[in-house]
């Protein structure tokens, strides 16, 4: 047969491209006079036929995986997925209020509205309510905001 036909059998065999196997130059002959799969066979024992792994298969890792988090994976708005914004705003006006109420500042019932009024949204910020606090006869110094924020710092260390 021809070296053709020996080098496809002996790639299928040894699980190789046809490009990746050497044949011996001083063998020639007997790779020509191969016919069958076991005289194929025979020659890649002999050393007749060899396979050069290919460089593909030297360093083979695997890849990392990527991060996914393009605009297909998202579910909500940008907002909503910026965390939570709105807990923080709220937990730190209503920390605000409670120290205004043990201060003595805000009465029982003032609190209550303001409470909700926090609850409902209505304040931008801590300023805002404080904004709103004034207009409404309560003055807060800024040394007492001082010592307020002070609190809410030593809260959450």
């Amino acid at each position: 047969m021809s070296i053709k036909f020996t080098k496809r059998i002996a790639a299928e065999l040894l699980g190789r491209g046809e490009d990746s196997l050497k044949l011996r130059p001083e063998s020639l002959e007997d790779i020509k006079k191969a016919i069958t799969r076991d005289d194929v066979r025979k020659l890649i024992k002999d050393g007749a036929i060899v396979a050069v792994k290919p460089k593909q298969e030297l360093h083979k890792s695997k890849p990392l995986p990527k991060r996914k988090r393009g605009p297909g994976k998202r579910k909500g708005s940008a907002k909503a997925r910026r965390g939570r914004v709105w807990e923080k705003k709220v937990r730190s006006q209503r920390l605000l209020l409670a120290r205004l109420r043990t201060m003595g500042k805000v009465d029982g019932t003032t609190f209550k509205r303001y409470y909700l009024l926090v609850k409902g949204n209505a304040f931008h910020d801590k300023r805002s309510l404080l904004l709103h606090l004034s207009d409404d006869g309560i003055k807060v110094s800024d040394d007492e905001l001082k010592q307020i924020n002070e609190y809410a710092k030593s809260m959450y260390r």
